[in-house]
């Protein structure tokens, strides 16, 4: 498996979409899928520390980044694309390293258990979780307004207080240099979530059927991120059989690139146990 990094990112094309993606090193496979409204380069801090003992993929989602989407309005799912994405590259069995998303790297893992060695869930969302927090509903509502007043620098700074701030946190009391990162992914991906909206997930729902995850699981939590989230990892961690809890303190939701250096650490103490 070459290194396409630096010679920009290669294509898989797969029905509706080329997704954009960029491989490194040998080894394992361990492909790192991004949060909801980010990108690939979300993984810029893990991507060539990975690509030292691994082959690390890091993939761009449809109606993401460089990926080039063609406009639908039909019903897909980010976990097939992934399977059809890993078939194009001829990859047999991955470990997965996902954030949030509403549990893409989750619902892969149940929908396709056996190709998966390993898996961590970092900051995870679970398609079938009742979200409760009303703190992360009213953030929620405001961004759905703004971007019904096609506002969309509101949108994205409330996506900001949401999913990189939390609840915990003043925006002062962030790297400055982090927000602007998501916020600059965000911004794109607002736009490039209009081509394609009807994105759905695993069916019956993740939240029961936890028991047919078979890979050594490693959840990862920030303690500044929301209430909903911290109760989804818990929730993960009890019903997926043998899987271990790991905490970043002083962490919200983008944990990988808040906290690089302890996350990698946590990381890769796990693909080699």
């Amino acid at each position: 498996m070459e290194d396409s990094e630096a010679a920009g990112p290669n294509f898989v094309a797969i029905p509706g979409v080329r997704l954009a993606y960029d491989m490194a090193g040998s080894g394992t496979p361990v492909v790192f899928v991004h949060g909801g409204l980010l990108d690939r380069r979300q993984w810029d801090d893990q991507f060539a520390f990975f690509a030292r003992n691994h082959c690390a993929i890091r993939y761009d989602m449809r109606s993401a980044g460089e990926s080039k989407t063609a406009p639908s309005t039909e019903a897909f799912t980010h976990y097939e694309d992934l399977l059809r994405f890993l078939q194009g590259l001829e990859i047999p069995r991955v470990s997965l390293v996902g954030l949030s998303n509403y549990g893409v790297a989750l619902d892969f893992a149940i929908a396709y258990s056996g190709m998966v060695e390993k898996l961590i869930l970092v900051s995870p969302g679970l398609r079938g979780y009742q979200y409760r927090d009303p703190w992360v509903a009213a953030r929620f509502g405001e961004m759905m307004g703004a971007l019904g007043q096609q506002d969309l620098n509101a949108a994205v700074e409330i996506f900001l207080t949401m999913w990189v701030d939390g609840p915990q946190r003043t925006p002062e009391e962030v790297n400055p240099f982090l927000r602007e990162r998501v916020r600059e992914m965000a911004a794109r991906s607002f736009r490039l979530s209009r081509l394609a909206p009807n994105c759905k997930g695993l069916e019956p729902p993740a939240a029961g059927r936890l028991l047919r995850v078979r890979a050594p699981t490693l959840v990862i939590l920030g303690d500044k991120d929301a209430p909903d989230i911290l109760a989804i990892g818990q929730t993960i961690h009890e019903g997926v059989v043998g899987s271990r809890l790991a905490w970043i303190r002083n962490a919200g939701h983008t944990l990988p690139m808040e906290k690089p250096e302890e996350f990698n650490c946590l990381v890769e103490d796990f693909l080699r146990a």
